[in-house]
């Protein structure tokens, strides 16, 4: 079992920045890929960013490239999502995931994942 707690969001003016944590406990942070995923208001929820275990790669969505930078801290057992540059559209409920499985396959779906966060709020105005 893993507990994933989201935390940094808020409210920010377009073409700020913001930096979101994820914290894990409960198995061993290292062994576990992890995501970032966000769902707007009537919209569904869609992936932002991945990284492996190893931080020797990562994946973004086309929407967030040069922009967001996804990285973690194993010792902290944090993930990080930096978002730089922000746009009105970013505005989302956040979610961090874990993936116990060590493989990319089908790495932008929700199902691909084992366990998630409550999820924190990032509001761009414009």
């Amino acid at each position: 079992q893993v507990q994933l707690v989201e935390s940094g969001g808020g409210l920010v003016q377009a073409g700020g920045s913001l930096r979101l944590s994820c914290t894990a406990s409960g198995r061993t942070f290292s062994a576990l890929d992890m995501g970032w995923f966000r769902q707007a208001p009537g919209k569904e929820r869609e992936f932002v960013a991945r990284i492996t275990w190893s931080a020797g790669a990562t994946m973004y969505a086309d929407s967030v490239k040069g922009r967001f930078t996804i990285s973690r801290d194993n010792a902290k057992n944090t993930v990080y999502l930096q978002m730089d540059s922000l746009k009105p559209e970013d505005t989302a409920v956040y979610y961090c995931a874990a993936d116990v499985r060590n493989n990319a396959f089908g790495y932008t779906s929700e199902a691909r994942y084992d366990y998630w966060g409550q999820g924190t709020q990032v509001t761009v105005s414009s």
